[in-house]
């Protein structure tokens, strides 16, 4: 046998040979050829693949503690992108939490804090979708699109309709007026199209 047999690797890692099986159908560990476990190789793969949040003291079989042994040395890990640090800390700072120095590095819990706070924001914002409370942000830029549309269509024809009635008032003559009323209206217009509405 090239490697340690479930059993010995059970005792050297100090867990049941139950786990060390389970480890084994969820491909954490390394086997060589005929079956039996690349202990260094198993070792490292493991450290890799464990939550470091879930990791408890080391127990026998019996339950006490046992005396600590040797690790293998830690995996490199690959750098985290800058921008999903910078993620962790904007939404620790929403929800008034710690957030790291610049270069002090975020840590393993305040990066699952921000997890599940994120986890929890998008919960509760599924839920008020889902109340009505909440609009896709496209239908309502179509919306207000449109709305502004109508708006400007009415406008746009306001002064042929109220020239004569406003010129008959003012006794002048209705051509003139609905000139002059089509030239200051299509100037408020073109002010109220430089505003572009952003939903955030």
């Amino acid at each position: 046998m090239q490697g340690m047999s479930e059993r010995q690797y059970a005792a050297r890692v100090g867990f049941s040979r139950g786990a060390i099986q389970k480890a084994k159908a969820a491909e954490r560990l390394v086997l060589y050829s005929d079956g039996s476990i690349d202990a260094d190789a198993s070792d490292a793969r493991r450290a890799e693949t464990t939550d470091p949040s879930k990791v408890r003291g080391d127990r026998g079989a019996s339950g006490a503690a046992k005396a600590p042994r040797t690790k293998p040395p830690a995996p490199k890990l690959k750098p985290v992108p800058e921008a999903a640090l910078s993620a962790v800390g904007d939404t620790l700072r929403e929800q008034g939490l710690a957030v790291p120095a610049v270069g002090g590095g975020t840590t393993f819990l305040q990066a699952k804090t921000a997890n599940e706070v994120l986890k929890a924001q998008e919960r509760r914002l599924r839920l008020q979708k889902m109340k009505g409370e909440l609009i896709d942000r496209a239908r309502a830029t179509a919306l207000v699109f449109r709305l502004a549309r109508e708006a400007r269509d009415s406008w746009v024809n306001w002064p042929s309709r109220a020239a004569a009635l406003m010129a008959a008032e003012l006794g002048v003559e209705a051509a003139g007026m609905q000139k002059a009323l089509e030239i200051h209206v299509r100037a408020h217009l073109d002010e109220l199209a430089e505003v572009r509405p952003e939903f955030r």
